[in-house]
């Protein structure tokens, strides 16, 4: 990213905020389809699969994005603790970006579950069929699922921090239109500490 720059690329906030609806959408979609039966749970259960796959592709699109773009720099009074916390809170949810739609996709195939998503599109098995593993890869796609869920929530308490006390141009750097939520009284919006690794 050229130096000085202290937001995200329209391309890379863009990504984020189509990313944040498609996932805030799934966890509603999850509850749903927990507590419906047929026939409702059916579509439920398209939408789902086909989600998580556009999540997926969506992930590595913003990787390739980031590694081109880069991002602007943490504040550099952002205490050590919370650089950490910021970074590492990032790696996770680029983790389970991709681990919970790789392990549904394997889920449903070693329980030899067709993988059918919207217009019909029919995805191959990605591992042989087991009883014992469908079994292994439910569990660890729902509780990743309450992880995920856990560090998304997470997340926004970090950016309604940096927007609301801080006040340091973080949350300013991902927002989707120009704002003067993260910029301290006085301050160009886009200038001085600018912004979070959230892309």
């Amino acid at each position: 990213m050229i130096a000085g720059n202290t937001r995200f690329t329209a391309a890379q906030r863009l990504l984020h905020w189509s990313m944040a609806l498609c996932i805030i959408a799934m966890f509603f979609i999850g509850v749903g389809m927990v507590s419906s039966v047929m026939p409702k749970y059916v579509p439920l259960l398209a939408t789902h699969k086909t989600l998580g796959l556009a999540i997926l592709a969506l992930a590595l699109v913003r990787l390739a994005v980031r590694a081109r773009s880069g991002a602007p720099p943490l504040p550099a009074d952002l205490p050590a603790p919370m650089r950490l916390a910021a970074e590492l809170s990032h790696y996770g949810l680029y983790a389970l970006m991709f681990a919970l739609p790789l392990l549904g996709w394997a889920m449903l195939s070693a329980g030899a579950y067709p993988v059918v998503l919207y217009g019909g599109i029919r995805l191959p098995a990605i591992v042989p069929q087991s009883e014992v593993l469908h079994t292994l890869l439910w569990n660890a796609h729902y509780y990743l699922a309450f992880a995920f869920f856990a560090l998304v929530l997470t997340h926004v308490a970090a950016a309604l921090f940096h927007a609301l006390v801080r006040r340091d141009g973080v949350f300013e750097a991902m927002a989707p239109i120009g704002s003067r939520i993260g910029a301290a009284p006085g301050t160009d919006s886009d200038a001085g500490h600018a912004a979070t690794r959230k892309a």
